[in-house]
């Protein structure tokens, strides 16, 4: 088993999607990809964009689905098989309802809370053991408006809350890349 770790931001392809609350989670990779000096390449095999190389001393392996959010295992399961990695080598972002924008919390395990990428991810792997980071986006106030509300984007003043989030997330990832998890988590959860 390879000790890189994958991290896979959700999201859905194309400029149409690509401002929508719903792709949070390739807005944080897209965060890390300066820091690793090259571009998402898309491997139509690995059903994902994927970047490889080192961050903060790290070897990591970044990934974009390039299914639609719902089909986000199919992806991850490809990665995971080429790579041979373990899903506890696996941290993944993702929009998450049940946080206000300009929070987001770092977490092992658990459900899917109703987020359909995720639902997808613990179905293809088989295990629900792999990182998240929940990246705040608000919930729209009633389920029947969620699928509309995830597919638009945000005003501005919420935009500027997520991404002051990201950056927050970005600042503890050298922790989480050395193994101190609940340092990055201590750190993460007790600011702002």
């Amino acid at each position: 088993m390879s000790d890189r770790l994958l991290i896979v931001g959700l999201g859905n392809p194309g400029q149409k999607y690509a401002e929508t609350r719903h792709n949070a989670g390739f807005w944080f990779l897209d965060r890390l990809l300066p820091a690793l000096g090259r571009g998402l390449r898309t491997q139509a095999k690995l059903q994902a964009s994927v970047a490889t190389g080192s961050l903060h001393g790290a070897e990591v392996i970044l990934a974009q689905p390039t299914t639609f959010m719902n089909h986000s295992g199919q992806a991850v399961r490809a990665l995971v098989d080429y790579y041979g990695l373990s899903v506890q080598r696996i941290l993944v972002a993702y929009d998450e309802l049940d946080l206000p924008p300009g929070t987001v919390r770092l977490k092992e395990g658990g459900g899917h809370g109703g987020h359909n990428g995720v639902r997808d991810m613990v179905k293809h792997l088989g295990s629900p053991d792999f990182l998240r980071l929940r990246i705040g986006i608000g919930h729209p106030g009633h389920r029947d408006a969620v699928t509309r509300y995830v597919l638009s984007r945000s005003p501005a003043a919420q935009r500027q809350e997520i991404d002051a989030a990201l950056d927050r997330a970005e600042q503890v990832l050298p922790l989480v890349l050395d193994g101190r998890l609940q340092d990055a988590m201590t750190q993460l959860h007790t600011q702002p």
